[in-house]
């Protein structure tokens, strides 16, 4: 067995999915939370209504208040969840993803902003921009989607898969 293959297992769903889905879920909610507020100057209530709105549209996410709100924080975290999901499966399958989790996080990260951006938001119910995003929401998301989405699930999925090798003796 090589040094490399000995140091690394595969990666384990539990802790990728479940304990990567929950970290990058609350950095990304405390990225978002504090950024559009004081970039936009609008209530942390419409943050979480922005989410909602790729479900309900703009008009009803806003009326529903503190519910509505909450089911675009309960969607953010099933976004959460299935970027770790990814990523898990991913570096199951690719050992450069769990060999170099800084640098498969950070990239995967801005590959996850991307994919949300051009991608999923077109594709819901808030539609395509009208307008191009201003460039301090656009690194925000590019810089904040690299260390609080990528780079932690990387970093978890890597975790996992060392701590998936057994250890052996110095007898053998």
């Amino acid at each position: 067995m090589s040094d490399l293959s000995a140091k690394y297992g595969k990666p384990r769903a539990f802790d990728t999915v479940v304990l990567g889905g929950l970290v990058v879920g609350v950095l990304d909610f405390l990225d978002a939370s504090i950024f559009f507020p004081l970039y936009y100057g609008i209530t942390v209530q419409r943050v979480w209504h922005g989410v909602a709105a790729g479900l309900l549209g703009p008009e009803t996410a806003r009326a529903g208040g503190w519910n509505t709100a909450l089911l675009g924080i309960f969607l953010h975290f099933v976004v959460a969840f299935g970027v770790a999901i990814v990523y898990y499966f991913l570096s199951r399958n690719v050992a450069f993803l769990v060999r170099h989790p800084v640098i498969s996080g950070l990239a995967y990260g801005v590959a996850a902003n991307f994919v949300m951006q051009y991608g999923v938001i077109p594709l819901s119910a808030i539609g395509p921009r009208s307008t191009p995003e201003p460039v301090a929401s656009l690194l925000n998301g590019i810089i904040g989607h690299a260390l609080f989405v990528g780079l932690p699930v990387a970093l978890i999925a890597a975790w996992s898969a060392r701590k998936a090798v057994p250890r052996t003796t110095p007898t053998e």
